[in-house]
């Protein structure tokens, strides 16, 4: 990622909500790196951790409330948000609060002035 910009890896089996995202990301001045699969994601941030994760939540092979768990317990300073058009998200939110994770939703279609709203409460030290 950009030095002195915050890295946000953006999941989405979707790619064109994953490449959307990321550029409506990185025209806000974030530097945003798009995924298709949640394990290439944790993958690369093994490799170098992201300031923030975006995940969407029903994806095939790793749910992005698994994804956010693995991701959270190995790069602890990684925010986390997940957003999902799909009612059975609650249920993988509720198994994660038991769990002790508790993880910002947002609801699919993200409007873009609300998603930067939320990554700066997220990310307050960060300037974009």
């Amino acid at each position: 990622m950009q030095d002195n910009l915050p890295s946000i890896f953006i999941v989405d089996d979707e790619h064109i909500i994953a490449e959307t995202l990321a550029a409506i990301l990185r025209k806000n001045g974030l530097a945003a790196k798009p995924f298709t699969n949640p394990i290439e994601a944790l993958d690369a941030a093994r490799v170098e951790a992201p300031d923030m994760l975006l995940s969407d939540v029903m994806m095939p092979k790793l749910s992005g409330v698994d994804l956010a768990i693995t991701l959270k317990n190995e790069c602890p300073d990684c925010k986390i948000m997940l957003f999902s058009g799909h009612a059975q998200t609650l249920d993988l939110l509720c198994v994660a609060r038991e769990k002790g994770y508790d993880f910002s939703l947002l609801a699919k279609p993200l409007h873009p002035a609300d998603l930067l709203r939320h990554i700066r409460q997220q990310l307050p030290d960060w300037t974009f």
